[in-house]
Order: structure tokens, then sequence, then C-alpha cells
């Protein structure tokens, strides 16, 4: 084999382990984009999707260390620890957008907007829901989450190495403690509505036992939720200040439990 051949065979080689290297970063991008805010809404198109995986497996494949993929061999079992890794990292972000979810939904059930069950399934959310998670992916655009979701992508190699499944203990671990922080969080958001609108419940149930001929629900109940709208408007940006705090917590320790 003359010098040239082998110097061609070479690097053959090294350009198809650099494709194998780069198909496995898809595999991890293309599952967290999956479920990433704003990227992974369901009324953005697929092909918008399939983009926006290509272009930032662009990115994050340059970055990654050649040595921390090249002792991955490409089979079935790299594919499956990269899509974990990547459904891990954008479950991180997905919480908080269903926090969201959850505090609009308590409070749309406290100010008369929402029926009991509403938004559990695929029908439509309620319209405070809606309000606030679109809020909510403006913010997470405004504060540069989109590029700080490319440097989680490019240090979870550190977290969640290649060809290596994560701890099933420490991972259900972690994911109680995430959905129980998601879940205060929520809770925590819809408070004030909840709160104000027991008060005024009660309030209104005193004033109809004292006069029974009155029909104060035709009276409280628009009321009620006019109050609601209002108390919405003011506390709006505190609860996506708190929201913001949870999401740069997030981004400084994703897979903390503090």
């Amino acid at each position: 084999m003359t010098p040239l051949i082998a110097q061609l065979t070479e690097l053959a080689q090294l350009t198809e382990a650099a494709i194998w290297q780069a198909a496995l970063v898809f595999f991890r991008v293309g599952a967290a984009v999956a479920l990433l805010p704003a990227l992974g809404e369901h009324f953005l198109p697929q092909r918008v999707k399939l983009a926006a995986v290509v272009m930032l497996t662009l990115i994050v494949a340059p970055a990654v260390p050649g040595a921390t993929l090249a002792a991955v061999g490409f089979d079935g079992a790299a594919i499956l620890t990269e899509v974990l890794a990547g459904l891990c990292l954008g479950v991180v972000m997905r919480l908080l957008i269903l926090g969201l979810q959850t505090a609009g939904t308590l409070i749309a059930q406290s100010v008369s907007l929402a029926q009991m069950f509403s938004g559990t399934g695929p029908e439509p959310q309620p319209i405070v829901s809606n309000l606030l998670v679109l809020a909510g992916i403006v913010l997470f655009c405004t504060l540069g989450g989109l590029a700080r979701s490319v440097e989680l992508l490019v240090l979870s190699y550190d977290l969640l190495p290649s060809g290596k499944l994560p701890d099933s203990g420490a991972l259900s671990q972690w994911g109680l403690a995430r959905i129980s922080r998601i879940f205060a969080l929520a809770f925590t958001l819809a408070a004030p509505f909840v709160i104000a609108a027991l008060l005024y419940n009660l309030a209104l149930g005193a004033i109809n036992r004292a006069m029974p001929g009155l029909m104060v629900t035709f009276i409280g109940a628009p009321a009620l939720t006019l109050g609601g709208l209002i108390l919405l408007a003011l506390l709006s940006p505190f609860l996506l200040q708190s929201w913001q705090d949870a999401v740069l917590g997030s981004f400084a320790d994703p897979f903390g439990i503090r």
C-alpha cells in the first residue's frame, strides 16, 4: 500500500468516525429539543424542529471532546443512552412549563374560568394557563434560554457520559425531587388567587345565610371573575419573576437536589 493510499484510508476513517460521533450528538440534541421550551412546543412545525436539531448539532458536536465519543461504539445501546440523556435534559426545562400550566389551571379554577378537570388531557388548556405559558416562553427566550440550553447540552457530557446509562436510583430520586419542587412552585404562584377565592366564597356564603332571599350567585360569580382578572393583571409580573428565578436556578444546578 503506497503512502498516498494509506493517508487516504486514514482520512476516510477519521471522517467516518466524525460522522458517527455527530450522529450520537444528534440523538441527544433531538431528544432534548423535543421537550425544550419554545422549540418543543406542539404548534411549532416538525420541519422547523428538525432544522433546529440539525443546527444545534452543528454547534454542540465540535464543542464535545472527540475522546468523549471516540470510545463509544455506534450501536443500539449507545443510541439509547444518548436519547435518555437528552430526555433528562429536556425534562429539566419542560417541568418548568408544566409548573406554569398547573398554576394557570389552579388560578382559572379559583376565578371560575375553568372546570375542575379542564386541561388534564389533550384538549385546550384554560385561558390563564395559555397566557402564563406564552409569557413564560417569551421570557425564556428573552433570558437567553436557548443559548443556555446549548451550554447545558455541552456540559451534559460530564454529567451524563456517553455509553453509560444513568443510575436508576439517583435518577428516580432526582425526578421525584424535581416534580415536588415544580408542584410547590405551581401552588406558590397560585396561592394568592386560591386564598382570595376562599375568603370571598366564605363571605358570600355568610351573606347568603344572612339574606336567603338575595340571589348572591348572580352578583358573586361575575364579581369573583372580575376580581380574579384584576388580581392577575396586578400579580403577573411578580409571578413571572418568581418563575424566572426558578429557570435560572435550573440552569445553574439542573441535576442538583436542593
